[in-house]
């Protein structure tokens, strides 16, 4: 039961629930920051999925990014998951962006398409 005037002193434990959370002011086992910045993330998206290919500090690895995507963070991973399986090859979800090892632009366009997404191929 912290109070607003707890939350505005940077309160940062507590005797009734322990450590607080300085950013929410929860106790640190019920904190939501994290949720409040995934739904910060997904609130500031455009509805259009962008498919890009990079080899930039990627010592000229290619790797394909699709950025965009309205999900949260265990449902971004499920999807990359079957768009790995889809191109038969690695990767992973790194800030909301999943990375595809190769150049897969055009199976990952049409999975996306199929799943009811906008996509959009950008860079070269």
């Amino acid at each position: 039961m912290s109070s607003l005037r707890d939350q505005l002193s940077g309160l940062v434990y507590s005797t009734e629930s322990g450590r607080q959370c300085p950013d929410c002011g929860e106790p640190q086992s019920q904190c939501r920051c994290d949720e409040l910045d995934e739904q910060a993330r997904i609130a500031s998206l455009d509805g259009v999925v962008r498919i890009r290919r990079e080899t930039s500090g990627r010592k000229g690895k290619g790797v394909t990014t699709v950025q965009g995507i309205p999900l949260t963070e265990p449902d971004l991973k499920a999807l990359a998951k079957k768009l790995k399986q889809r191109c038969g090859t690695g990767g992973s979800v790194k800030g909301g962006i999943i990375e595809i090892q190769g150049d897969h632009r055009v199976t990952l366009k049409d999975a996306l398409e199929a799943e009811g997404y906008t996509v959009k191929l950008s860079g070269g």
